[in-house]
């Protein structure tokens, strides 16, 4: 099975990422994760991998906004959209 396209429902992704359905529903519309799914959203690799950044962020005292950026640039420089931050200046 390819990784890239496993999906989790949302009470998946709470006890993967040790979090409540209530917050994860407000991180998925606050941090706009892209979800699948009708009557119980589906989460995709990237949505899950977003939730845990945000997780990260939030567990070393960030607030939700700072860790929904957080995740973000992550997530940009991941992907190559984004230079690396400078250590030196």
């Amino acid at each position: 099975m390819h990784l890239a396209k496993v999906e989790l429902y949302l009470g998946q992704v709470c006890q993967i990422a040790g979090i409540s359905k209530m917050q994860l529903d407000y991180w998925t519309n606050k941090a706009q994760i892209p979800t699948k799914g009708r009557k119980q959203r589906i989460y995709d690799m990237d949505a899950v991998e977003t939730v845990m950044l945000i997780k990260q962020a939030k567990d070393k005292g960030l607030n939700l906004g700072a860790a929904i950026e957080a995740a973000r640039r992550f997530r940009e420089r991941e992907r190559g959209l984004m230079p690396a931050p400078s250590l030196g200046s």
